[in-house]
């Protein structure tokens, strides 16, 4: 919690002083240009868990880890000769985590290459908005680095809304385009096979692993009270599916990598309510089913309420429920077959119920937040997680807006 505050006050000194130079000394340029900084959001947040199930171990072993992740997006638009919109949104994102299970791919030295890494994951988006035609659409790209993968993704997206407002229909595709690198556990690599650790020259594997994903939602406003959203969101993902390094033990004691299909297609459909209930309490409600070729089925329920203690502070209790089935490949640890087509132990794709609790509170006064004019509004939530196969994770992510 100490770093979270620490980074969110360097970060805000940053944007202090970066915001004053922007509404000053190059405030005549965006004028002329008609491009205007909207706003700029800060993101930090810890997030550990721990259990017993991990997969590099197949299925038995620690899953503890930790992730402390920091993101800034900065909210640009300007508007054209024929008064449409443009927004322009710039996202940096970056992660740093220590996984306990990582260490276990390599039992052998002290610290594997993996153990701890830095997920860095800018993206860059416009789009456009026609009040004439009740119209927007833009496009998105994002690139993502880890140790053990490259990504670029596009995103295309398309609005209608109707005449009054009062309904909308949006589409998205998307596509992403991976390289993953086929790190194997240590005592199951070919002779003259590379642990892809920094400074070892023998050779490394790598897979490619693609993602197609659809998303169509309708929205409707029922009355000034209620607010209805439909989604539906099919999504097709080939090549390396399985993970090299997640482990897999038969029945007879010996073991293997993981091995999983090429290609699964998964089809979640949605809807949410969102009831306004007075000045002061908006109730929000969301289920989501999920099924997809391996087998798996999900139900997922979402509550939350939003209660504005006073007009400027609100405090947001939440609570998920989540029940799926286990794909058809998954075995706990030593009961797979050497018959069996495919085989994993990970226990994020077995059977379990979850829950996830926590509460957010959100201040938002007119005035700007201790003296600071553009210090719109500052989130803090926590929330915490529980499966049945006996994992727990807590979260704290803290949000600034700087508008």
């Amino acid at each position: 919690m100490k770093k979270i505050i620490i980074t969110v006050g360097l970060l805000m000194s940053l944007f202090r002083g970066a915001y004053a130079q922007t509404t000053s000394a190059e405030k005549e340029n965006y004028e002329k240009r008609k491009l205007k900084l909207e706003e700029v959001n800060l993101v930090t947040s810890y997030y550990g868990q721990d259990g017993n199930n991990s997969a590099v171990t197949g299925g038995i072993g620690t899953e503890k880890l930790s992730d402390f992740a920091n993101s800034i997006d900065l909210k640009m638009s300007f508007i054209d000769r024929k008064s449409r919109q443009h927004s322009i949104v710039a996202d940096f994102n970056i992660d740093h985590y220590t996984s306990a299970s990582s260490d276990n791919i390599d039992p052998l030295t002290l610290s594997s290459a993996s153990r701890s890494d830095t997920h860095i994951y800018p993206s860059l988006s416009w789009s456009m908005k026609n009040d004439a035609t009740h119209t927007t659409h833009g496009i998105s790209y994002a690139y993502s680095t880890e140790y053990d993968y490259h990504s670029n993704g596009i995103n295309f997206n398309f609005t209608k809304a109707s005449r009054d407002n009062n309904r909308e229909f949006s589409l998205k595709a998307g596509a992403f385009f991976d390289t993953w690198t086929a790190i194997l556990p240590a005592e199951l690599r070919p002779s003259g096979y590379g642990s892809a650790a920094e400074g070892d020259r023998d050779p490394v594997a790598y897979k490619p692993r693609n993602s197609y994903n659809l998303a169509l939602s309708l929205s409707q406003i029922i009355n000034k009270r209620l607010q209805v959203l439909i989604t539906v969101e099919p999504a097709f993902q080939e090549g390396l599916l399985s993970t090299p390094y997640h482990r897999v033990y038969f029945t007879d004691g010996s073991h293997t990598v993981e091995k999983l299909p090429g290609t699964r297609f998964k089809l979640p459909i949605g809807g949410r309510l969102s009831y306004f209930m007075g000045d002061r309490l908006i109730l929000r409600g969301f289920y989501r089913f999920y099924a997809d070729d391996w087998g798996m089925k999900a139900h997922t329920v979402n509550l939350e309420a939003s209660y504005k203690i006073t007009p400027f502070v609100s405090v947001s209790p939440f609570y998920r429920f989540s029940n799926q089935s286990a794909v058809r490949y998954f075995k706990p640890y030593g009961q797979h077959s050497k018959t069996d087509a495919y085989y994993t132990s990970d226990y994020d794709i077995s059977a379990f119920t979850s829950h996830f609790i926590g509460a957010g509170v959100r201040l938002a006064p007119p005035g700007g937040l201790w003296g600071i004019k553009h210090w719109n509004t500052f989130e803090l939530r926590y929330g915490h997680y529980m499966r049945t196969t006996g994992m727990v994770g807590n979260s704290v992510p803290l949000a600034v807006k700087l508008k």
